[in-house]
């Protein structure tokens, strides 16, 4: 019998099978394009009921640059989980570096938020990453990161 073919696409139940991630810190909705030890688009939709919003700022609400580079790890790590095939284990996934980190433009409620992460090395315990954040086309942030990724069990 033949291997199935590998996921291209990953909807909120097989992120949710691949990253430990919830309410409210599960920061991407679906992720597509994905070719395994390659990179994906994770997608965000932006939404006012995100709690963030209530204070980051009440009369301008932007989605904070750190939760856009936090959806790109989660991205990478869906791109991981795919890759060594770890859906329904237990997999960390832990920032070591993050360089050259740029934001561009604001993240407001009502943006789709496209996450471009692209695999610079990995296959082993760490993964560098290249993300770039767009909204309409348009950059809204960049960086390259390095994660550690930890199998538990």
């Amino acid at each position: 019998m033949p291997d199935p073919a590998p996921h291209t696409e990953a909807d909120i139940l097989l992120i949710q099978r691949i990253i430990p991630h919830r309410y409210p810190f599960l920061l991407i909705d679906r992720v597509r394009d994905v070719v395994p030890f390659k990179g994906a688009v994770g997608i965000k939709n932006v939404t006012f009921n995100e709690p963030h919003f209530q204070g980051h700022f009440p009369a301008e609400p932007v989605m904070p640059g750190v939760l856009v580079i936090e959806a790109m790890a989660q991205t990478a790590a869906v791109v991981v989980g795919i890759s060594l095939d770890v859906i329904d284990k237990p997999l960390l996934t832990y920032f070591m570096a993050i360089d050259g980190c740029k934001f561009r433009r604001k993240v407001s409620p009502g943006d789709v938020l496209e996450l471009h992460v692209t695999v610079k090395r990995g296959g082993g315990k760490i993964w560098k990453f290249v993300g770039e954040a767009r909204v309409d086309g348009q950059l809204a942030a960049q960086a390259e990161f390095t994660a550690m990724m930890d199998l538990k069990g």
